[in-house]
């Protein structure tokens, strides 16, 4: 299987003007939850594709990290099921998978609509700023066709949505679930065109608009129509050979 990516690229710190990373309760020491968002980013992109064997100290001097650092974003990894990690055999990025892909967009689908909704009703201004600031720049990234820039924007939108509506638990469940689901989307970026990502973007913002309005009941439809058809998805998968 092919990465979506040509070659591998420094990741940027910084992703529609904002930090993308785990929400603030997620990462008490930002040093390892930047390490683990660099990483988790590159298992999406595929640029560590999946089985490859991921050594510590290689993980050290590719991110510049400490190996405090590195174990602490593997062990988050394997909690959320992107890395397997066994006694003799190391740590390995986990395989991709049609069923389990498939479960975890049917529970996006469940939740994050709900999300949206429960954002309407409580986003503060501060969630609204942070909302806003998501696809800052997002056209010039779709003109570049910077894949790792629109990836780490739509995630970083999932989350600020879920964290949005001020329900932890929700947020808890909806952040890995987008990280699984999104291995499989990245697939989709090289066959779209400018103007097929640009409508998907304004979707997003769409979604957006809703929950700056308190518009709840919009704001769940725009979601779900973000998500897309369960058979889109299926369809990338199959086509890149998942199993």
């Amino acid at each position: 299987m092919t990465s979506p990516l040509e070659e591998p690229l420094p990741p940027p710190s910084r992703a529609g003007g904002v930090d993308w990373s785990v929400p603030a309760e997620w990462a008490p020491d930002l040093l390892k939850s930047r390490v683990y968002a660099r990483i988790l980013l590159d298992v999406i992109l595929g640029v560590l594709p999946p089985g490859e064997r991921l050594d510590e100290q290689d993980l050290c001097r590719r991110y510049g990290a400490g190996l405090a650092g590195v174990r602490d974003a593997l062990g988050r990894l394997a909690l959320e099921g992107l890395v397997t990690r066994k006694a003799r055999s190391g740590t390995t990025v986990a395989p991709l998978d049609l069923a389990e892909v498939r479960q975890a967009f049917e529970a996006c689908r469940l939740i994050e609509p709900h999300c949206a909704a429960l954002a309407a009703h409580h986003a503060t201004a501060e969630d609204l700023a942070s909302l806003r600031g998501v696809f800052e720049g997002a056209e010039a990234a779709v003109r570049r066709r910077d894949a790792r820039a629109l990836v780490a924007m739509d995630q970083h939108f999932h989350a600020a949505v879920a964290g949005a509506g001020h329900n932890a638990i929700l947020a808890r469940l909806v952040i890995p679930l987008q990280h699984r689901v999104a291995r499989f989307w990245v697939f989709t970026l090289p066959g779209d065109s400018e103007d097929q990502r640009l409508v998907e973007i304004a979707h997003h913002i769409a979604v957006i608009d809703c929950i700056a309005r308190r518009d709840a009941e919009g704001a769940r439809a725009t979601m779900l129509a973000v998500l897309g058809a369960p058979e889109i998805l299926e369809r990338t998968a199959a086509a890149h050979g998942a199993a």
